[in-house]
């Protein structure tokens, strides 16, 4: 039962894979998703098999029981969600049992609040005690938890008040925007206790998660605005490509092969962790002296395992002076900044980020410098670079941290503008950079390893998702764009140029470019073009840059004369040249 829409009186929802998504009452979201989740030591999702769903409907409710399965090692966890949705009201219970050795991260009740008409909207909180809390959903993105210890929570949202309360465990808070999520989610256990942690065998203890909505009888005055106008000196931004070691190699032989996108710049991946820098420096050198043009910006990670960062900055300045390599810019980022520091956890042994990029302008003096993380936005809000010193800052993006279906994903690009504002207030007029955003994953900062994806499924966090391959990667490029066009970035990294995440399958196969190439040359040739038009509406995501126009579906049925996930291109009159 994959997917199945229900209507029931004003309200709106489906049941996909054992979860309620998108509640609504007269069309207002109520309720993004309530979903029993269970997690692996790598914060993978341990997806459920499911039993037969058996549905009762009556005159004044509607009864869903759904049994479900999880499996991990050679221990299970047996559930059993009762859904019960009445006028007003919705009530989500699970009961189960656990047999074997079952190791987790989190297994129980997750609830996401959407963010629309949510962000900076007031909230009292219901604590554990019957304490209460007067607050806010955060406007900025919070880099750690805006409530916890929730028994309760209440708000007013798009004319709603609707209040939630949970039981049968620890819940908090976290803003999911953080991960590209448009959402806030509150869920079970707090970060502050030991994970991975090991289920007791037998009974499981019921959770239960109560909704309650209502219309308002008056709008508060501190009702959040949506922020989303377009500035009027918005510019699109230059276009790079992401390139390791091997993949310069390679295109110094093939390259015909960058002239597909013609970006114009290329981010050199080079990290001291993975094998010497020499052989890096040298790659990128060489690949220069074949394709002068783009500006190459380096990506240094370095190791960092000294207290003191100067001797290894200066002996990789060293060998990048001597590698002949003309860089127009140089990122540095700690290898262990790599991996995320969840709140609870210890930070990791590393020089403090000022004394890195002090050391970094004494051993590369002629290069402007840029702070941030080579992960996600997440690691950026809450391992700041210093204020000082710094030409730019950048992060990047990842659709699939906590969920993989094809809407969730394309639902992340609701999310894009509030961390484009809040990564412009971390920037303070700084320049600010953006990549790799791929869709699949780089490098997993949540666990040891990026997720295997050998039956090329929907997967949460792996570092190959057919889709970018697809018209469907094609269609979000488009979408990514789009969000990113008002969000003043000078630099978006969209693809990788071979492999998974790239254009291309393999160097010298121009004839097998994945459908997002044409995407990328149409928004590489309006790099520094004014941006007319850029909005997401009813899944069609419009982008109006110079005398270019892209259209795209990002919906997996046929819309406005689009086929699923389809693209168009074409030449526009800009509006300001219009009569």
């Amino acid at each position: 039962m994959s997917g199945a829409a229900y209507q029931f009186g004003t309200l709106s929802f489906t049941l996909e894979d054992g979860a309620l998504r998108h509640l609504r009452c007269d069309g207002r979201e109520v309720v993004r998703q309530i979903a029993f989740l269970v997690r692996d030591r790598d914060w993978g999702t341990i997806a459920p098999s499911l039993g037969p769903v058996a549905e009762d409907r009556q005159p004044d409710r509607l009864r869903f029981t759904i049994p479900m399965r999880f499996e991990t090692g050679d221990g299970a966890l047996a559930v059993t969600v009762t859904l019960d949705v009445s006028a007003g009201r919705l009530a989500m219970r699970a009961e189960g049992e656990v047999t074997g050795r079952f190791e987790t991260n989190r297994a129980g009740f997750t609830v996401l609040h959407p963010i629309d008409h949510v962000a900076g909207a007031a909230a009292r909180v219901t604590h554990s005690d019957g304490a209460l809390e007067q607050g806010a959903f955060p406007k900025l993105i919070d880099p750690w938890r805006p409530f916890m210890d929730i028994a309760g929570i209440a708000y007013r949202a798009d004319r709603l008040d609707v209040s939630f309360a949970f039981s049968g465990d620890t819940f908090e808070m976290e803003d999911q925007r953080q991960w590209g999520d448009a959402s806030f989610k509150t869920y079970n256990r707090s970060l502050d206790l030991e994970w991975p942690y090991r289920l007791a065998q037998g009974a499981y203890p019921a959770q239960e998660v109560v909704v309650a909505w209502e219309e308002a009888t008056e709008a508060p005055a501190d009702t959040p605005a949506r922020d989303d106008a377009l500035p009027e000196d918005a510019r699109f931004p230059e276009t790079a490509l992401v390139l390791t070691t091997a993949e310069a190699v390679a295109l110094t032989r093939h390259p015909q092969d960058l002239a597909l996108v013609a970006p114009q710049r290329i981010l050199c991946h080079a990290d001291a962790t993975a094998g010497p820098v020499e052989e890096a420096f040298a790659a990128f050198a060489a690949l220069q002296r074949v394709c002068p043009e783009p500006s190459y910006d380096l990506e240094l990670i370095c190791a960092f395992v000294e207290e003191d960062p100067e001797p290894e900055l200066r002996a990789h300045a060293a060998a990048y002076e001597t590698s002949g390599l003309a860089a127009a810019s140089l990122f540095i980022c700690p290898s262990v900044d790599r991996q995320s520091t969840p709140p609870g956890s210890d930070w990791p042994a590393c020089p403090p980020l000022a004394r890195i990029h002090d050391a970094a302008a004494r051993a590369f003096t002629d290069l402007p410098r840029g702070g941030g993380m080579a992960t996600l936005f997440t690691e950026l809000n809450r391992k700041r670079p210093p204020e000082n010193g710094l030409a730019f800052v950048t992060h990047g993006l990842c659709p699939i941290v906590h969920a993989a279906d094809d809407c969730s994903v394309m639902e992340t690009l609701e999310a894009i503008p509030h961390i484009t504002r809040s990564a412009s207030a971390i920037c303070a007029g700084r320049a600010y950079r953006i990549g790799p955003a791929t869709l699949a994953m780089r490098h997993n900062p949540y666990g040891s390893r990026t997720i295997p994806n050998p039956e090329g499924g929907r997967v949460c966090m792996t570092d190959d998702d057919p889709r970018h391959r697809a018209a469907f990667g094609a269609a979000y490029v488009v979408g990514l764009a789009t969000q990113l066009a008002r969000g003043g970035v000078s630099v978006w990294t969209p693809a990788e140029l071979y492999g998974p995440r790239g254009i291309l399958p393999d160097p010298g196969a121009t004839a097998e470019a994945y459908p997002l190439v044409s995407v990328l040359r149409a928004l590489a040739d309006v790099a520094g073009a004014p941006v007319h038009r850029a909005e997401i509406r009813g899944g069609i995501a419009e982008l109006e840059v110079g005398t270019t126009r892209l259209r795209a579906n990002l919906q997996t049925t046929a819309q406005d004369g689009l086929a699923s996930h389809e693209v168009t291109l074409s030449q526009i009159v800009p509006t300001d040249q219009r009569r």
